[in-house]
């Protein structure tokens, strides 16, 4: 295996790093965005994600263009990586390649925290912010809306 292309050909570098402070609060209800897409000139986003005592996360779904990894930080999450569910724990990792299904949500009586990572970026920001607003419209305006952000939940495919 060999590095990428260069993207950068000048000689000296240049002043483009991005330091972000942290946040107090998280910017919806349960994600923090660590570094949005429009932070990483597309690159990647990442994102902290705080889920309670038994919260409902992702049914099983796949993406088309992007990959997504999820690092457990604490507590117990249920993982599907497409075969079946497994609980991680602290320090655990799964990573889904585009077109990979998968699912998560915390069955534990105990809060998760893990950060989750896609590439390349996505304005998925919108997804997280206004996915309450749209499952309580039709399952069309819901199915729609899913797609226009890159997320095929299987169920949605048995209706096709």
């Amino acid at each position: 295996m060999s590095y990428p292309e260069p993207r950068y050909l000048g000689e000296k570098g240049q002043v483009s790093a991005l330091f972000r402070p942290a946040s107090p609060e998280p910017d919806t209800g349960f994600i923090t965005y660590v570094a949005s897409q429009e932070n990483t000139n597309g690159e990647f986003g990442l994102y902290k994600i705080d889920m309670g005592p038994k919260a409902k996360g992702a049914a099983e779904h796949f993406h088309r263009t992007i990959s997504e990894s999820f690092y457990v930080l604490s507590g117990e999450i249920r993982l599907y990586n497409g075969e079946r569910w497994v609980t991680g724990g602290e320090g655990d990792f799964l990573y889904v390649p585009p077109g990979g299904l998968h699912a998560f949500h915390n069955d534990s009586d105990d809060p998760v925290s893990l950060l989750l990572l896609f590439t390349p970026g996505a304005p998925r920001e919108e997804y997280f912010e206004k996915l309450a607003e749209y499952s309580q419209r039709s399952s069309e305006e819901l199915k729609a809306f899913r797609i226009r952000h890159d997320q095929y939940n299987t169920t949605d495919m048995l209706d096709a």
